[in-house]
Order: structure tokens, then C-alpha cells, then sequence
């Protein structure tokens, strides 16, 4: 190993996905930091049954006690909600590892705490964002306790981490690395590093080419109220309609991502995400509030977004601001309701037939089909409006 000073601890919570990062961290706690006891920690946020067992193997062969906490709803129900009123994007990514990342290192600290530790490990890298979000919310929930950050103090590359994993007997995935939340999933974040490399078909679990999907369209319906998705076909609940939207959107070619983002510390990065029930609820609901929102609430609101999207990327979930952003978020989804025929197909999001009782559309008024207005009382407006350019005209621009 390297010649540098490291942090000593006694007792260690671990954020522990059972990842190449995190499995590895505990063997190097013991080894490099002089832990006496190691309490690794699965937050479940959408893992899959393999991923949950593989977190579990990997502790027993570690030799270490494990804990699962399950936090799925609350993720659904708190976080991925506020994601969708906000509507999410940052550069065009449906926030997902930005949130989850911070859900995970507060329910960590609280169990550092409950359980007596003095210190905190995670397994980022230093090259990323994520050791930001994880440090920003170990200090605000267990300001006393030390962070420790195994693969950024080593400086290792991930070819170093899998040759370190073998010396040790841990088994990894040999394949690009994935982060998996049921809202976004994150491919190989850190290991698309350069402009050409094309990411393998197989290598999606929910997005099919659209060679692949259905030659016939897909219809489902959806329902939203308070600016939230409660119905899609038979599937009722956010975290149901996200799951079932990721499987049926997906096998019709939605959902792929492939973008350059501006990262935390002003790199650059390409990243590759799949997020098809994001891609729909989202489209969906901008168009919900274009129809149920005024258009000063539409202009306002879409700077609120772009702010709420920047704390969140940047690890400031828990910030004042972002709760201040979050209430007047809340209060304008009050009358966001509307109901949708959607057809998918080969990578399109068709609305086929759209309906809301708190829309603000009134086609009596605003048809050209109509006589529910008298065109004639808008030429004294006109006049009135265009002053001012007469003005200009007369000076000269």
C-alpha cells in the first residue's frame, strides 16, 4: 500500500452496497485503518433480490455482521415524489443516485450513532460526486464522528480495486459497474470514459433497441393528482407505477439516456442512464401543469425546478433552501390534475387522449371555431400594447 497518514478508528459503519467499493472498504478498514469492529449497512432503495443476496454473501465471507434496512416507500413516497412536482432534471437526468446517495448516508449515521461508532466509511472514489452528497450528510446528522473514504485515500484505479478484490478473495462483477435505483439506473458511471465507447445492449436491464421492442403500440393509462402519478392501468402507488412503467416503457424502446453532465468539481463526464418510467411520468406531468398551471406560475416555476435539480445534484437535499423550494412546490401542484391515454412505441411517448378537470384551457374562448369572444374587444389592448414600439419606432433602435 501506499505511504500516507490514514485515520485510525475503532468502530465503523460502512454505507455497504456489496459493490467492488464497499466490499472492498471493509477488508481495508481492517487491514490499513486498525478497526476493531466493522458494521456494514444495506439501505434499500430498489435493490434486486440478487443484489440484496449478494450484499449478504459478501458479508459472511468478510466475516462481518450484516444489517438491511428497508427504505423503498420512503424513497418513493418522499423522495422520488418531490422528483416528480420538481420535475427533475439536471442536464437532462432524472435525478436518482443524487437523491438515493443522500437518503442512504442519513439512514448510515443514524445507525452509526444508535450503535455506538466513532466513525462513518463509504466507498467513493475522489474523482466523483458522490463523496460530496455522502460527506455533506454524515456531518449534518453525526457532525462528531470521522469519514473515512478508502479508494479516494489510496488514490486506486478501479483496474487496481479488482486486482486488490482478488489478492483478497472478494468476488466482483467483472462487468461495467451499475447503480441501480428504481427511478434511474446509472450504468458504469466513471468506466464511460471516452467519447466513442458504445454501451452494449445487453448491458440494459429495462431498455430494449428499438429493433427489439413490440411492432404493435402500446396503450396505458395514467392518472395524476396533486401533481403525482396515483393510477397507471391497474397499478396504484408511486413505487408500483414506477416499477410497472420501467418494465412496459422499456420493453418499448423509452428510457435511454446518453449525455454529457457537468459534474460537481467541474469535470465533464459522459454518462449513461435508463430511467423509462421517469422518461413518461415526467413528460406527462409538465404537460399536466402546462394545462392546470397560469403562465406566471409556469415561468416562475420552471426556475424553482432548475434550482431544486442543482441542490439536489449537489448534495444539498437537506439544505434550508431546498426545503423552502420544496413548499412552494408543494403548494403549486394543488390543482395538477389530469388523466392520460398514452401510446408507446419504439421510443415514442404519444398522448392519444388527455382530460382534467382543474384545466385552465377553455376552448368556448379560445377556438377560432367559436363566438364565445368577440375578436373586436381585443383591438383597443392592441393599440395599447403596442404604444410603446410606436415610441421606439419614433427614436429609433
Amino acid at each position: 500500500m501506499a505511504d500516507i497518514e490514514l485515520a485510525k478508528c475503532n468502530k465503523v459503519a460502512v454505507a455497504y452496497s456489496g459493490g467492488l467499493d464497499s466490499a472492498l472498504c471493509i477488508k481495508l478498514l481492517f487491514e490499513e485503518y486498525g478497526a476493531k469492529e466493522v458494521l456494514p449497512v444495506t439501505i434499500n432503495v430498489g435493490l434486486q433480490e440478487e443484489e440484496i443476496e449478494e450484499a449478504r454473501s459478501k458479508a459472511e465471507l468478510l466475516g462481518v455482521p450484516w444489517t438491511f434496512l428497508e427504505a423503498t416507500d420512503e424513497f418513493a413516497n418522499e423522495w422520488v415524489a418531490k422528483a416528480i412536482q420538481a420535475n427533475s432534471s439536471y442536464g437532462g437526468y432524472p435525478v436518482a443516485t443524487s437523491m438515493t446517495r443522500q437518503l442512504i448516508a442519513k439512514k448510515v449515521a443514524e445507525f452509526a450513532l444508535e450503535n455506538g461508532c466513532d466513525t462513518i466509511c463509504e466507498g467513493s472514489t475522489g474523482k466523483g460526486n458522490d463523496q460530496y452528497r455522502m460527506h455533506n450528510v454524515f456531518k449534518l446528522f453525526a457532525p462528531d464522528l470521522t469519514v473515512i473514504v478508502p479508494v479516494r485515500d489510496f488514490n486506486f484505479t478501479r483496474q487496481q480495486e479488482k486486482e486488490l478484490s482478488e489478492k483478497y478473495g472478494i468476488p466482483y462483477n467483472p462487468g461495467i459497474g451499475d447503480d441501480r435505483t428504481m427511478w434511474c439506473r446509472s450504468i458504469g458511471s466513471g468506466e464511460v470514459d471516452n467519447l466513442h465507447m458504445v454501451i452494449p445492449p445487453e448491458t440494459y436491464i429495462w431498455y430494449a433497441q428499438p429493433e427489439d421492442a413490440p411492432d404493435e403500440k402500446r396503450r396505458i393509462e395514467i392518472e395524476f393528482k396533486n401533481g403525482l402519478p396515483v393510477r397507471c392501468d391497474d397499478q396504484e402507488g408511486i413505487a408500483n407505477i414506477v416499477h410497472y412503467l420501467n418494465k412496459v416503457a422499456g420493453e418499448n424502446a423509452i428510457g435511454k439516456l446518453d449525455l454529457m453532465e457537468d459534474g460537481m468539481i467541474g469535470l465533464k463526464c459522459r454518462e449513461a442512464y435508463e430511467a423509462p418510467a421517469a422518461e413518461v411520468i415526467l413528460k406527462l406531468h409538465r404537460d399536466a401543469e402546462a394545462m392546470c398551471l397560469t403562465k406566471e406560475e409556469r415561468q416562475f416555476k420552471t426556475m424553482v425546478d432548475q434550482q431544486w435539480a442543482y441542490l439536489t445534484y449537489h448534495g444539498a437535499w437537506f439544505h434550508p433552501l431546498k426545503s423552502d423550494l420544496d413548499a412552494f412546490i408543494e403548494r403549486s401542484q394543488k390543482y395538477v390534475e389530469a388523466s392520460y391515454k398514452v401510446d408507446l412505441y419504439k421510443g415514442n411517448i404519444d398522448i392519444a387522449d388527455r382530460d382534467s378537470a382543474t384545466c385552465l384551457f377553455d376552448p368556448e374562448i379560445r377556438s377560432l371555431a367559436t363566438t364565445g369572444w368577440d375578436q373586436r374587444d381585443s383591438g383597443p389592448a392592441v393599440k395599447i400594447h403596442a404604444m410603446q414600439y410606436a415610441i421606439l419606432g419614433k427614436r429609433g433602435l
